[in-house]
């Protein structure tokens, strides 16, 4: 069979639409951004993303591996705009304890089931925030926890995730493990 344009395009790959803007390095300097990408915990722990701004522009993130974004943090795209990272609301479970020994179990138990967890403290204590899930509200229950479901940004403690985290024989660089598989 002769090759033509039509069985050729059959092998080319096509081109990226020109209309997606690129994202590829982090931002560092004091600028203003002028846009805003708002994302949950889960999809600013990828690397090679297609979303939108805040604006509505297509958006493709393409950050190194392991790269963990972070609310505040600026990113420059590739035609010099500065996007700011925004953390989207989303929902937590929020674990309180009548004493710190037992936020402290609370805690070793989620983090020995490498779960992201957000540490923090407000005018009624200390708390530990989780992306929603119910077999872990059952366990801080069981565990004597004080639970409460809400809707928040999600920041989790970076800690042995940070960046060259492994496990032995994975390659997998830095890792958040999401209950959701994600």
């Amino acid at each position: 069979m002769p090759m033509t344009a039509e069985t050729l395009a059959d092998f080319v790959m096509p081109a990226p639409a020109t209309d997606v803007l690129l994202i590829e390095q982090f931002h560092e300097g004091d600028e203003p951004a002028s846009e805003v990408l708002e994302l949950d915990f889960g999809a600013r722990t990828k690397s090679r993303l297609r979303t939108r701004l805040a604006s509505g522009a297509e958006v493709g993130l393409f950050l190194p591996r392991g790269t963990i974004l972070r609310g505040g943090q600026k990113l420059r795209a590739r035609d010099g705009r500065i996007v700011e990272v925004r953390a989207a609301a989303e929902d937590l479970l929020e674990a309180r304890c009548a004493s710190a020994v037992a936020l402290a179990r609370a805690a070793f138990h989620l983090g020995n089931r490498h779960v992201a967890v957000e540490v923090g403290h407000d005018e009624a204590g200390d708390w530990l925030r989780l992306q929603a899930d119910h077999v872990l509200e059952g366990m801080l229950v069981g565990l004597g926890a004080l639970v409460s479901t809400l809707r928040a940004p999600f920041e989790p403690e970076a800690g042995a995730y940070a960046p060259g985290h492994q496990h032995p024989g994975d390659g997998s660089g830095a890792r958040i493990h999401l209950m959701s598989g994600q």
